[in-house]
């Protein structure tokens, strides 16, 4: 009898199982399914609603009665269409508990036409809402299924998203209030940005970084060692300035350079990484193991990040954090997106032995989660836990389905 406790039970006896055979495991204990629909939804705009959206979500529906939720963005048009041309002639009528033949077979179709952009992003959507799916279907949260907490709680940073106070002018009041509600000790800036922005990414002057310094010297002004300061540069800058920039910030002793060249130049990260003192991370809007293989080569990077809506779901996202492991690196999971995101890099983090701190944004869960879920996740010691519920915990308002000026399309046998 599958009752809940044989299910604790049996899923505690998975932990001393190797990955695969655990997984292996977990698929013959679910419940045989069928998928039979899949939804989408998105909003054109961020305008459209007062939480801020540029997501997309898929939701699967099963013939045993159990959906789940997967995630994607920013294009929500193209991720939809692709959702009911492509990912449904794949994806219904199969077991939803075969997750890596699944998401092989994707793959390898949308290898043949280019294996990243909108292709990579359905499939990491996919891959989440079968992972909620399974966690369901053995009323388990998703982090049990992938080993058990290695860590009961992961360390926060802030990423300043417009909220109350603007970070290139008062950033140490953005950190006083981090600091004094949520324990949360470390911030991440971009003000690089104006001046790449004003020379068309060529160059940079002595005085646009002068003027770029400020919120940096004002925060360890104010707050000395006590915070950690994170630079994060959007991939805007070529190798010199890249180099000019670094050596700049040296004297202030942020945690990390992010993302200042763009992806896959890593011959030209491992220049940048020599050329300073300061360690880079790398890998957010990168895509796929093969990708994160050529960045752990390079020796480039002291953190690997990854973005489980982009990269390939949690599927694609565990392996890149063992291959991280392998090389000794920790990782530093992105998470400015959609709520999802948060979510389901919450459990990956609770669940991988290697994590260094997990990105969040004061502005989702003071303004825009409370409106829209019914059990927005909070912040507190400077740090989140995964959520207990069935897979990955989240839980959307009903009305947000039937949002007036969402786009709802659905497909189905």
């Amino acid at each position: 009898m599958n009752t809940p406790g044989n299910r604790r039970h049996f899923l505690s006896s998975l932990l001393a199982l190797p990955l695969a055979g655990r997984y292996q495991a977990l698929a013959a204990q679910a419940p045989p399914m069928k998928v039979t629909r899949i939804d989408s939804l998105y909003w054109n705009s961020r305008d459209d609603a007062p939480f801020w959206p540029h997501w997309t979500w898929l939701r699967l529906h099963t013939d045993t009665g159990i959906t789940a939720v997967g995630e994607t963005y920013p294009r929500g048009e193209a991720e939809a269409a692709m959702i009911h041309t492509q990912l449904s002639r794949l994806l219904l009528g199969r077991d939803p508990r075969n997750i890596e033949r699944l998401w092989s077979d994707f793959y390898h179709t949308i290898d043949y036409q280019i294996a990243g952009g909108t292709e990579m992003r359905v499939l990491s959507a996919c891959d989440l809402a079968l992972w909620d799916l399974l966690g369901k279907s053995l009323n388990a949260p998703v982090y049990q299924l992938l080993g058990g907490k290695a860590n009961p709680r992961v360390r926060l940073y802030n990423t300043c998203f417009p909220h109350r106070y603007d970070f290139l002018k008062e950033p140490d009041r953005i950190m006083r209030e981090l600091i004094d509600r949520y324990g949360i000790r470390a911030i991440k800036i971009w003000p690089f940005d104006p001046a790449a922005h004003s020379t068309s990414r060529q160059y940079i002057t002595s005085e646009q970084i002068e003027t770029a310094l400020f919120p940096v010297r004002l925060l360890r002004e104010k707050f000395g060692k006590e915070i950690e300061i994170l630079i994060e540069f959007h991939s805007l800058w070529p190798l010199t300035a890249a180099v000019r920039i670094a050596r700049a910030l040296e004297p202030y002793q942020p945690m990390w350079l992010e993302d200042m060249l763009l992806p896959g130049h890593f011959a030209q990260y491992r220049q940048l990484a020599e050329s300073t003192s300061l360690p880079l991370t790398v890998g957010e809007r990168m895509a796929g193991k093969l990708q994160f293989q050529q960045l752990l080569e390079s020796r480039a990077a002291k953190f690997i990040m990854f973005d489980v809506c982009w990269c390939g779901g949690i599927t694609e996202a565990r392996k890149i954090a063992a291959m991280a492991d392998s090389y000794q690196l920790p990782v530093a999971p992105h998470t400015a997106g959609g709520p999802l995101l948060f979510y389901a890099s919450t459990h990956l983090t609770a669940a991988s032995p290697n994590v260094w701190i997990q990105e969040s944004c004061q502005r989702f869960y003071e303004n825009d989660w409370p409106l829209m879920l019914e059990n927005p996740l909070l912040p507190r010691d400077g740090s989140i836990a995964a959520p207990e519920g069935p897979g990955f915990g989240m839980r959307i308002k009903p009305e947000i389905w039937e949002h007036p000026k969402a786009i709802r399309r659905t497909t189905a046998l």
